[in-house]
């Protein structure tokens, strides 16, 4: 059974991290979500009870583990996603551990996501140049240093990015197909009953 890590802090973007979250369930992905502490509580991680998160629009979300970087790694899960919310995005983005895990599921060929603000964690990380979109609040920090694109779901290698919480849909359905495959991407997406029209 394939497993993802979903990265979750303080201002995350609750749309992005529910939306990926529900959608990996549906497909049989074993989902983990893993809290980051701001730097000032970095010495509470490795608790066993992490606090209740309040995301961007303040909805409470109870994550299910605290973050330990040797229980993160690529050893463990299929894929590593970062969501966007700028207070969230930015405290993963300047998480040096977690800076080293986007480029440790990278070199082992494992999935890395990255939602809205959290592609911020693409340039922190040093990841070379290459195909990339965000939020259009932080297109002019990554414009110069990727191959920026507008297009709702970018694949570079195994980096995935998408823009932002309307986005968030067709990016974890293209996760669903790139674990578990096409089929098992038609079969979630069907009863999920998308608009008629509906571009993915």
């Amino acid at each position: 059974m394939p497993s993802a890590m979903i990265l979750i802090a303080d201002g995350t973007e609750e749309m992005e991290f529910t939306i990926t979250y529900d959608t990996l369930v549906r497909a049989g992905v074993q989902c983990r979500s893993v809290f980051i502490p701001e730097p000032k509580f970095s010495e509470f991680a490795g608790s066993s009870s992490p606090p209740i998160v309040k995301g961007s629009r303040g909805i409470n979300i109870m994550p299910d583990a605290y973050f330990d970087a040797s229980q993160c790694g690529p050893d463990k899960f299929d894929v590593m996603v970062i969501p966007g919310g700028a207070k969230g995005a930015e405290t993963m983005s300047q998480n040096s551990q977690v800076q080293t895990l986007v480029r440790d599921f990278l070199a082992q060929k494992k999935l890395v996501g990255m939602i809205c603000a959290g592609s911020l964690s693409a340039l922190t990380s040093d990841l070379p140049k290459q195909p990339l979109t965000s939020h259009p609040s932080v297109k002019s920090k990554l414009v110069d240093n990727f191959e920026y694109s507008e297009d709702a779901v970018v694949i570079s290698g195994n980096l995935i990015t998408t823009r932002g919480p309307g986005t968030t849909f067709p990016f974890a359905l293209t996760l669903v197909e790139l674990l578990c495959g096409k089929e098992k991407r038609a079969e979630v997406y069907g009863p999920m009953v998308f608009p008629v029209g509906t571009p993915w």
